[in-house]
């Protein structure tokens, strides 16, 4: 049976009542439930028109013993499940929001990763008038993550799109990837999908295929200006630099890690709250590697013990916006086990 899009049926197992909004690939039916903002694809035997129901037909008592039907036993539901065959990457969905009359309003822009990996994005919208909407958070892997919204009559001022990603490691967060799409309306309209993970018509766009590689691409293109600034200048800025005597002797008796366990840094800790003993931890954290940096060491050890890692994920998130901090892990040590953070500085 054939099912226009639009057309009112009823769930045969639920009862509940939907509309068909889209035609999947298999013969399968994209249906959105009444009253519920759900969309579930169905098989067509699954539902029913509505009209095409038959009208009840209430039951005529008889006296005496009458013998019950054998019940149909229940048809068993089909396993719906999306599995990734090939990884697009990391990509720009639109999906169509419509007004009750059919046409369309705006768009709803969805960052959408079907990758294994996981990444940090910053993301920006700019039209002719200047900047609409910006965005920036963590890209889990198989992951969706709504951005912002597009008026469809914005597509005539030239929206521009400025995302940058940075693939997360155990070693750290890599390079700085960007892309800059620019809409135009004519190839917009094209860009006809199915979207992997929404699973729903889009205008899709691909943004990156893979992270390591397109950060890898970006180590390779760098200027050689970039480059030096990157590897050569500290080495020869610290060379060139007189050293004193004083310096030297520092050097020498820097300890290559600290222990922030608070009865390490304060005798009186036992009056102190969690919040207090945090912040006293990342201050002391933030004097050591500043220390560090200025001394020109090559890694430090953190030690912040296991515990419930709250520690562990502050000392994450400052050590990713230092400049100087080339890449950091938390992995097994023979001396500190899970308990600390090894940082390389540049």
């Amino acid at each position: 049976m054939v099912f226009a899009i639009g057309t009112k049926v009823k769930l045969v197992h639920t009862g509940d009542l939907a509309v068909v909004t889209h035609w999947l690939d298999g013969g399968m039916i994209q249906v959105r439930i009444v009253g519920e903002d759900m969309e579930i694809p169905v098989f067509p035997e699954d539902i029913a028109r509505v009209q095409d129901e038959a009208p009840t037909v209430k039951a005529k008592v008889v006296p005496g013993k009458q013998e019950k039907p054998p019940a149909e036993p229940p048809r068993p539901q089909p396993a719906i499940q999306y599995t990734i065959l090939k990884s697009q990457g990391i990509q720009l969905a639109f999906e169509p929001m419509f007004r009750n009359d059919g046409v369309t309003e705006k768009y709803i822009v969805h960052l959408i990763n079907d990758t294994r990996q996981e990444a940090l994005y910053d993301y920006e919208l700019s039209i002719a008038n200047g900047v609409l909407h910006t965005d920036n958070g963590k890209l889990n892997s198989l992951s969706v993550v709504k951005v912002g919204e597009l008026l469809y009559d914005q597509l005539n001022d030239a929206p521009v799109f400025d995302i940058e990603c940075r693939l997360i490691t155990t070693e750290g967060v890599g390079e700085v990837i960007h892309k800059n799409l620019k809409i135009k309306a004519k190839s917009f309209f094209t860009k006809i999908k199915t979207a992997p993970l929404l699973n729903r018509k889009v205008h899709l766009f691909r943004l990156f295929e893979d992270l390591q590689s397109e950060a890898t691409k970006v180590r390779s293109n760098e200027d050689l200006a970039t480059y030096t600034r990157r590897y050569v200048a500290p080495a020869v800025s610290r060379l060139d630099a007189p050293v004193e005597r004083h310096e030297v002797v520092e050097l020498a008796e820097f300890q290559p890690e600290i222990d922030l366990h608070i009865e390490k840094l304060v005798s009186n800790f036992a009056k102190l709250n969690n919040a207090e003993i945090l912040s006293i931890q990342l201050t002391h954290f933030e004097q050591y590697i500043e220390r560090a940096i200025q001394m020109g060491v090559e890694r430090v050890f953190v030690i912040h013990g296991v515990g419930a890692g709250r520690l562990r994920s502050s000392i994450a998130t400052q050590l990713m916006q230092m400049q100087h901090v080339k890449t950091f892990k938390n992995e097994y040590h023979p001396r500190y086990g899970y308990g600390a953070t090894e940082v390389i500085f540049e």
